[in-house]
């Protein structure tokens, strides 16, 4: 058969090549769908298996007590985690203080005022190169950066300082990326009444793009809360039975050491340097159990951030667009 007889009147395709083009885009697209649906069952169920095992796990051993009380020994008592989560909250605090403001800054920067050239081009790239990097890379930069050259040991401000080290970058070009997604028409229509480019930046950029930067700010508190590789060799893993939240006495002479309002203590150990510790070294009848529920609190607290962004995103979407 030649391809003239294949070919109708009008001296297009063959009826029975079309049939068969067809099966084949519909075969292609239902395999793709299968695919897809796959994918994204298994990763809901290794979810889901996650966080049943370790709900399971901690049944009975997290509590109000557990989540408030003083640290145990592990060999005679359960105890509680309060001075670790405490610890875990001042880390994420004292870190997005000082990520926040550089990477909406930098974003602004990148989104706003820097031209298309090389230059961006080998930021851009620095940035994902840098967010790619595994962790504990970053926390020997961080220990060779802060903790030897300053002779301070390891304290509280430098894991923050090193996990700003990290956490930058993807704070940098989230912002970028939220910005960006600004229409140019709310840009040309404040420029047109005369405003300035800060001005617009300002009043009618920032303002719209606050949906995105939240989702952002809040993705990379998740990513601070459950790091562990780069706080173990700039932050210690020290930490105290108990905390004095009334020592406020500046000038004494152990209060930066001893207070749970410094920065520069040492005694700084986060949730998942914890976990990380006593499964490791931990010794006791109720190690198990303490990891158990420390690691059941830690997973809450990422999921927490992670739906926290998708939910705060979208009322603020819908209040600043009236969708």
């Amino acid at each position: 058969m030649t391809a003239e007889s294949l070919a109708g009147n009008s001296g297009g395709p063959h009826p029975s090549l079309k049939r068969r083009g067809s099966r084949a885009t519909i075969a292609a697209d239902r395999a793709a769908t299968v695919v897809l649906w796959g994918t994204g069952v298994f990763v809901l169920a290794l979810l889901g298996s996650i966080i049943i095992h370790f709900a399971i796990a901690a049944w009975g051993v997290v509590s109000p007590s557990f989540i408030l009380g003083d640290l145990g020994d592990g060999k005679t008592s359960v105890g509680g985690i309060f001075p670790i989560l405490w610890n875990s909250i001042y880390m994420l605090v004292l870190t997005m203080l000082i990520s926040i403001p550089l990477g909406i800054m930098a974003g602004i920067y990148m989104a706003e005022y820097a031209a298309e050239n090389r230059v961006t081009t080998a930021i851009r790239f620095a940035e994902e190169a840098i967010s790619s990097v595994p962790s504990i890379v970053i926390g020997l930069f961080g220990l060779i950066l802060f903790v030897d050259n300053f002779k301070m040991g390891y304290t509280t401000l430098f894991g923050a300082l090193s996990l700003t080290l990290f956490n930058l970058p993807l704070m940098a070009r989230l912002s970028e990326q939220a910005l960006r997604a600004v229409p140019q028409d709310e840009r040309g229509a404040s420029l047109a009444l005369g405003a300035t480019k800060w001005q617009t930046i300002r009043h009618v950029v920032l303002p719209l793009a606050i949906p995105g930067l939240v989702t952002g700010i809040i993705l990379t508190a998740g990513r601070v809360f459950g790091e562990a590789a780069v706080l173990l060799f700039t932050s210690g893993q020290g930490a105290p039975v108990h905390y004095d939240f009334g020592n406020l006495n500046v000038g004494a002479a152990n209060w930066w050491q001893t207070s749970p309002w410094s920065p520069l203590r040492s005694t700084s150990t986060t949730l998942s340097v914890y976990i990380y510790t006593l499964r490791s070294e931990g010794l006791g009848a109720f190690v198990t159990q303490i990891v158990d529920g420390a690691a059941a609190i830690l997973i809450s607290m990422v999921l927490i951030f992670n739906l926290g962004a998708r939910l705060i995103g979208r009322l603020l979407t819908r209040k600043l667009t009236a969708a």
